[in-house]
């Protein structure tokens, strides 16, 4: 009998809402201020309409609120479908410890930037129109973004979906959802490569309003190709820091293949970072926007490029060759600067630029992006120090995959020895 069927769904959740570890922290009273400010700041978003809150206008209507929670955040949700694609598909093993906490991540990611996007809509009841194409037309990029980001978010849960049985001991319900866990992660990569592309062809549209150096029919693929290094160097430096906040919750396992990981991520990031630089070379040359170096926005462009792509993925290359893990984190949080900065630069910086007005977006906007974030993350620490992400499974699951392990054995065994004879 399963611990929900012993004690009662409501027995149980409310036994495992009650906290654990201290209340009265640092970081729980910046968050706790953080979410009640953003929450009266949102009472009168609600009240008195959008424009009360943010700086946006008809000529930029974008705020932080998805260019920063939205088309920035979720390219740091890329490290699910990587690693789930080389521990499914390919299958790695070594990257299985990590693989339940970066699905995880993946999904806290879409579902709180799918609430900042509510946030940022003028009128929130309307998110359904580009869902079913009215109009907007089942040919248009938004109706492809928003079903791919629903799907997404479904495959997610159900790849996360055997931890969460695991942790009410509902053993019947994760026989089936393990059974399904090949199908779902197949039909995730694909989603979610379809999802991270589609985001950068939001911006096709925008060509006379981009600055040149930034703007490239290649964006789509660009998009892509950096959510691979971007969602990997979060994976590194989130799993940095989970190793030190978490290491009571984290099996001695996970704990001793940390390094080996980080080592094989870091390869991973440096050769994808490689592609991405040549391609943006390629871009650039092709663009011919040579005029435009010598100006302030060539040299920004070259900030962004050359101090946040070059460099870390030299470091990066020289972290793996050396076994250097302070250089690899090095290199991860730099490759996120420039992930964060290279979305900015296209979604708000150089959008408009001819203008040469910065869009400011307001302390209310701010606040609130913070408070998303912070939500996140209490809602990551819950999980963790409660469900089975980094700690052994059951006992229950161990013992049956054991079982099922020796019984393929045994039957390769045996079509060996009827093949030999």
């Amino acid at each position: 009998m399963s611990t929900v069927q012993q004690t009662g769904f409501f027995k149980f959740m409310m036994q495992e809402l009650k906290p654990k570890g201290k209340i009265i922290t640092p970081f729980n009273v910046i968050a706790g201020l953080t979410i009640l400010v953003a929450a009266y700041i949102l009472f009168f978003r609600f009240k008195d309409g959008l424009g009360s809150v943010i700086h946006a206008s008809q000529e930029m209507p974008w705020g932080l609120w998805i260019n920063f929670n939205v088309i920035t955040g979720v390219a740091f949700a890329g490290g699910a479908f990587v690693v789930t694609f080389m521990v499914y598909i390919t299958g790695m093993e070594k990257y299985k410890p990590i693989v339940r906490a970066t699905v995880l991540y993946a999904l806290l990611a879409y579902m709180f930037y799918a609430g900042a996007l509510l946030l940022d809509l003028g009128r929130p009841w309307k998110v359904i129109n580009p869902i079913i194409g009215n109009s907007f037309g089942l040919s248009s990029v938004l109706f492809l973004v928003a079903w791919h980001f629903i799907l997404y978010m479904g495959s997610l849960f159900l790849e996360f979906s055997p931890t969460i049985t695991e942790w009410a001991s509902l053993k019947k319900v994760r026989k089936y959802v393990v059974n399904l866990t090949l199908a779902v992660v197949i039909f995730g990569i694909a989603l979610s490569t379809l999802h991270q592309s589609g985001l950068g062809a939001l911006f096709l549209m925008a060509k006379p309003k981009i600055h040149p150096l930034w703007y490239s029919e290649f964006i789509p693929i660009l998009f892509f190709i950096s959510s691979i290094f971007a969602g990997l160097s979060l994976v590194i430096v989130m799993e940095t820091i989970n190793q030190r906040v978490f290491k009571k919750e984290m099996a001695f396992s996970f704990k001793s293949a940390h390094r080996g990981i980080m080592l094989s991520l870091a390869r991973v990031c440096g050769v994808t970072m490689f592609v991405y630089l040549f391609m943006t070379i390629l871009v650039f040359l092709h663009g011919k926007n040579y005029a435009y170096i010598n100006t302030g926005w060539g040299a920004w462009y070259l900030v962004e490029v050359v101090g946040f792509v070059v460099i870390p993925c030299i470091i990066f290359m020289f972290g793996y060759n050396r076994r250097n893990i302070l250089m690899i984190r090095t290199a991860a949080v730099m490759s996120i600067l420039g992930i964060i900065l290279n979305r900015l630069n296209i979604s708000t910086i150089s959008y408009h630029w001819y203008d040469n007005a910065i869009h400011y977006p307001t302390w209310k906007e701010i606040v609130v992006s913070a408070a998303v974030i912070f939500v996140q993350i209490l809602v990551f620490r819950w999980i963790i120090r409660r469900m089975p992400v980094y700690r052994e499974s059951p006992a229950w699951v161990t013992a049956k995959e054991e079982n099922k392990s020796t019984i393929q054995q045994e039957e390769r065994s045996k079509s060996w020895k009827v093949s030999a004879e």
